[in-house]
């Protein structure tokens, strides 16, 4: 684990969270829903952000896990997801796992009602999920992702129903979208079935740091 160990994680407020994403992040953007920021400090510097929020679209994704309760609007404040996270390179190996872990202790800790995470890894642009696979998260989905275009100006955004950009000339971008689950309540279930992480492999979701690349060829080298 080596300095990992050092790096004191800490709640900070969402200026400062959102400015290091827009620089650190590969999409340079911020998520508006983000409202729980965690900061990663290794020798009294800020090197890493995690950014908590509710998901777009709360609704549909409650129905993935089964905690038992049945009233929707009971469960509204049961779950978050990690829809932000963005670190530099001078934290060493291992951080990001860390980092992760100790944010989930904090949640469960001081927001107790808090029983689950999901979060989504983009192979289209960035990666697999091998942080979110080190972190004990369980890969539920593997989508084709069709809502990724690259405008004509170079600039790539998400596609959505009220997008407020101009995508005339846009060209879609081919890759995947995987969405992985952590259960911070045991006593909860996840519902839809559970995958194989060598399904990566077999559906060619796999990519690292904006490489398509296996997961096989990674062990390899």
């Amino acid at each position: 684990m080596g300095r990992a160990k050092e790096i004191i994680v800490k709640v900070i407020n969402s200026k400062v969270a959102n400015a290091f994403v827009k620089k650190h992040h590969y999409s340079g953007k911020v998520v508006n829903m983000s409202s729980l920021h965690f900061g990663c400090f290794l020798d009294n510097q800020l090197h890493g952000v995690m950014s908590y929020g509710s998901p777009m679209d709360k609704r549909n994704v409650l129905p993935l896990v089964d905690s038992g309760e049945t009233d929707i609007n009971k469960r509204w404040n049961e779950m978050l997801e990690l829809n932000r996270m963005a670190f530099d390179d001078y934290l060493p190996k291992y951080s990001e796992s860390r980092c992760i872990a100790i944010s989930i202790r904090m949640i469960k800790k001081n927001a107790p009602q808090i029983k689950w995470i999901l979060s989504y890894s983009d192979a289209t642009q960035c990666g697999d999920g091998t942080i979110y696979r080190a972190s004990g998260f369980k890969l539920t989905q593997i989508n084709k992702n069709g809502t990724i275009y690259q405008l004509a100006n170079g600039e790539i955004v998400a596609k959505r129903g009220d997008s407020k950009y101009d995508f005339k000339g846009a060209k879609a971008l081919e890759g995947f979208q995987n969405r992985y689950i952590i259960l911070i309540d045991k006593s909860c279930k996840i519902v839809p079935e559970i995958l194989d992480f060598k399904m990566i492999d077999e559906l060619g979701a796999g990519m690292y740091k904006g490489k398509k690349i296996t997961l096989q060829k990674r062990r390899e080298t």
